[in-house]
């Protein structure tokens, strides 16, 4: 099913240098074996990271052993010393490889020091894991008519040796926040709202606050603040605004146009238009057809 070889000389070829937007990464090796056969004690000054896809075995990590199975990853930090011993032999896939620091951002080089630090350095059944599908995604097929693009290769090894940290890492005890919403997107979430909702006579600040999940005086805020005029002046214009399109675009009643925009009475609906327009509902019908 995989070609071994190929995807072996594709990514020593191809994946030497890998970057993110906020970390660069020296690949050694790559190792991609079907037959892999076990190997003697010897350390590295940097990490090695592997996946069994098939067999059985032993892996020695600092004097202590654990079985290696199909599914099995397991992380060698840099100054342990480890083996592996096949019984008989390994299919497995491994890179080598170190973070470059002066390149790469703070959180990131954070995270590789606590992968070179953490004690669970071996995952049992994680064929389900994303890590191991961006490993199986980058092995070369029997009977693919192409290969995946250069581009792509390097992208999906990036994002492979950035996951390692999560997959071994120590977890933090950090507690998670919800990140606030911008002041623009509440803003603008309260404005779909309001023009869904212009029919509502009693679309006040409290319903459409709660709606946003702010308080009322929060939502008079950002109207103060990002549209330069109060809460209840916005919503009359764009009851008005609304108004003046079914007048000129539609033939419904003053009466009906007067309900679908929250007015409630023609009265109210006519003072509250002549006051904003400067020419009563029927007269801006009129002129505006005239117009057209």
């Amino acid at each position: 099913m995989y070609l071994w070889n190929e995807t072996d000389t594709w990514l020593n070829q191809y994946a030497l240098r890998l970057k993110t937007e906020d970390a660069v990464f020296t690949v050694h090796y790559w190792g991609v074996s079907e037959h892999l056969m076990s190997n003697f004690l010897h350390k590295h000054s940097f990490f090695e990271v592997c996946y069994v896809l098939g067999g059985k075995g032993t892996y020695l990590d600092d004097g202590k052993l654990f079985p290696l199975t199909k599914g099995t990853l397991f992380c060698s930090r840099p100054g342990i010393t480890h083996y592996i011993e096949c019984d008989p032999e390994l299919a497995i896939v491994f890179v080598a490889f170190e973070l470059e620091e002066g390149d790469s951002s703070e959180s990131v080089r954070d995270a590789f020091q606590a992968l070179a630090e953490t004690d669970t350095f071996i995952v049992h059944d994680g064929d389900e894991l994303a890590v191991a599908q961006l490993w199986r995604a980058m092995l070369r097929r029997a009977g693919d008519n192409a290969s995946l693009p250069e581009s792509v290769l390097t992208q999906l090894a990036a994002s492979l040796l950035q996951s390692f940290p999560s997959v071994f890492g120590k977890p933090r005890q950090e507690e998670w926040t919800a990140p606030r919403r911008s002041a623009s997107a509440l803003l603008k979430q309260a404005k779909l709202f309001i023009t869904d909702n212009l029919s509502d006579d009693d679309l006040s600040l409290e319903k459409v606050a709660a709606q946003i999940s702010v308080s009322p005086r929060h939502l008079s805020r950002l109207f103060a603040s990002g549209v330069y005029e109060s809460y209840t002046v916005y919503v009359r214009k764009q009851r008005i605004r609304r108004a003046a399109e079914m007048l000129r675009y539609t033939e419904r009643s003053i009466k009906e146009i007067a309900e679908a925009t929250g007015f409630g009475s023609v009265h109210y609906f006519t003072r509250t238009f002549s006051s904003l327009m400067k020419i009563p509902p029927a007269r801006f019908r009129e002129d505006a057809r005239a117009h057209d």
